[in-house]
């Protein structure tokens, strides 16, 4: 292995990072996330401190259960770090555009594949990496570790990284031979949704809200009875668990001998995926040039027939959205999450017992519809986060080809604006129905929650077609990625302040209304005056939450975009 080779592959991506370090904006957008983590960081903190401290409190199988919430924390961690290590080696060694260039350097393969392995390990492991350290802390100050549990929590987590990155590496190497890298990415990405969902429904099926149930505490003692049974030796999960385990409870001798297992593991696999790499990885990479496999072909025959009677420009570029959406897979198999999602977020509401809650069923329900447009606000958010706010960037390096067409770039937003629009309008109304209609709602509470949604999509997809073109990102690889850049980033809260300042516009004169509708009692001309002087604030508000994120996109394309390609 030749330290100064790997150490110079890696260099553009370092030299990357020190070019942009003398870009202020670059530091302002890292305090800005800087801040937004440290304060997830700590939120996971304070939650997982209070959860340890309830059930460490529980008599005689507290320290059981927190072992065992323990166990399944570091079972998670891994199954994220398996599968985010899969994408990136799959993106950073088959699928990265500047590998035809590097692989033409007289440098072996099995060096590139190295540096390539660095990268993507470090891309898939720092985020767990660093979200795990607030729950191990917090084992830590529960249970009155000492500074030998905290060295073993840093020496113990490195490994577990490397094994997982490595496991996902080697399983890349041999599968690419197999099969092309860039059908691979579909078929994972198909297969994992599909998993998740599986998952997800069967957890939810299974009605964890009984374990607070006072009449079903009589099965969950039961199921106590299995909660000291080891996980399998063979998981480095349990490596990593029994290592700090026996950190938390001060023994050295155990603790090491794990951590040692751990360790040779990890050395292990990485060892057998650079023995795999030197006669598979340039295999692969040859197979790899293959076209881009497509799981579903759109037809423009039919969709020019459906869409007949609207104006050339309209249709082309509807046809266009909809073709781009149906041949990348990696998009429109993310609809059998958010349909896994909408289900899941309807049955949550009907297996409320709100008849065994001591507060007026009445109240509660009008309280609960309320609180709903909120998370239907939320719901809208990410979905439109997913979709709508990268649309400009997904024009990619051919965006020269919108700007030499014979329309505005007002008109093409406007046009991606429609487009994303009558979807996210149908979602966010279905919702809302199904929910309310779960809850029993009054006509009234069912009325204005179709309305407040009918006014917040349309300024939530402005900011999320808008901002994207303020923010576009035609160099990205993975224009999806958009989502947690800066602009993604600001997307979400803008969007996020947007619908809690409805809300609370909103909040004041619906209690008013509820009250009078339910004591009976009449309203007065001056707060008929405040009703209908918030409700007016809502729309004008909505009015310009749609127009002005569109007129900045539309003036930062054109600034900073010229009208002619370039040569």
């Amino acid at each position: 292995m030749n330290l100064t080779l790997i150490l110079t592959l890696m260099k553009p991506r370092l030299r990357s990072v020190v070019n942009a370090g003398r870009n202020t904006r670059w530091w302002v957008r890292l305090l800005l996330f800087f801040g937004i983590g440290a304060s997830f960081w700590l939120g996971i903190l304070v939650v997982t401190l209070r959860v340890l401290r309830h059930i460490t409190g529980i008599v005689e199988i507290g320290d059981i259960l927190a072992y065992k919430l323990l166990s399944m924390v570091f079972i998670v961690f891994f199954s994220l770090l398996v599968f985010s290590s899969l994408l990136a080696s799959l993106s950073k060694l088959y699928l990265s555009k500047d590998l035809t260039l590097v692989h033409a350097l007289p440098v072996p393969s099995e060096q590139v594949f190295l540096s390539r392995w660095l990268e993507s390990t470090f891309d898939s492991s720092w985020m767990v990496l660093v979200y795990s350290i607030p729950v191990l802390v917090s084992f830590g100050v529960v249970f009155h570790a000492g500074v030998f549990f905290y060295l073993q929590m840093g020496l113990a987590l490195i490994p577990f990284c490397l094994m997982a990155s490595a496991i996902s590496a080697f399983v890349i190497l041999i599968v690419v031979v197999i099969l092309p890298a860039k059908r691979i990415r579909g078929i994972l990405v198909f297969i994992s949704l599909l998993a998740f969902v599986v998952l997800y429904v069967a957890f939810r099926l299974a009605k964890p809200e009984r374990l607070v149930d006072p009449e079903a505490f009589s099965s969950t003692l039961l199921y106590l009875q299995n909660l000291n049974t080891p996980s399998s030796p063979l998981l480095p999960s349990t490596w990593i668990f029994d290592s700090m385990k026996a950190a938390l409870a001060g023994n050295l001798s155990e603790s090491f001998f794990h951590l040692s297992l751990l360790w040779s593991g990890a050395f292990f696999m990485v060892f057998l995926t650079m023995a795999a790499a030197k006669p598979f990885y340039f295999k692969g990479f040859s197979k790899s040039q293959t076209s881009t496999f497509k799981a579903l072909k759109a037809n423009g025959q039919w969709l020019h027939r459906i869409f007949s009677r609207l104006s050339g420009p309209t249709r082309a570029f509807l046809i266009k959205e909809i073709k781009t959406f149906l041949r990348d897979q990696t998009q429109w198999s993310q609809l059998f999450l958010i349909a896994a999602l909408i289900v899941i977020y309807l049955y949550n509401f009907s297996v409320l017992p709100l008849e065994k809650s001591p507060i007026k069923t009445i109240y509660l329900q009008n309280l609960l519809a309320f609180l709903n447009m909120g998370l239907t606000s939320f719901v809208l958010i990410a979905v439109t986060a997913r979709f709508a706010f990268p649309c400009i960037s997904l024009e990619g390096s051919a965006f020269w080809i919108i700007k030499s067409y014979p329309i505005s770039i007002r008109s093409f937003l406007w046009i991606k604006y429609f487009i994303y629009l009558i979807p996210l309008l149908l979602l966010a109304e279905l919702l809302v129905i199904a929910t309310n209609r779960l809850l029993q709602t009054t006509p009234f509470m069912m009325t204005l929650s179709c309305l407040t949604l009918l006014a917040i999509t349309p300024g939530v997809t402005a900011l999320g077609v808008g901002l994207g073109a303020v923010f576009p990102d035609f160099s990205s690889e993975n224009p999806a990625q958009t989502v947690t850049s800066f602009g993604g980033v600001l997307f979400m809260l803008i969007a996020s302040a947007f619908v809690g300042a409805m809300l609370i516009l909103e909040a004041g004169p619906v209690y008013t209304l509820i009250l009078s509708e339910i004591n009976g009692k009449p309203i007065t001309n001056f707060q008929w005056l405040w009703i209908w002087g918030a409700f007016s604030a809502d729309l004008v508000l909505s009015i310009l939450t749609v127009y002005l994120p569109l007129r900045f996109g539309e003036q930062k394309l054109s600034l900073h975009f010229p009208r002619e390609p370039a040569p």
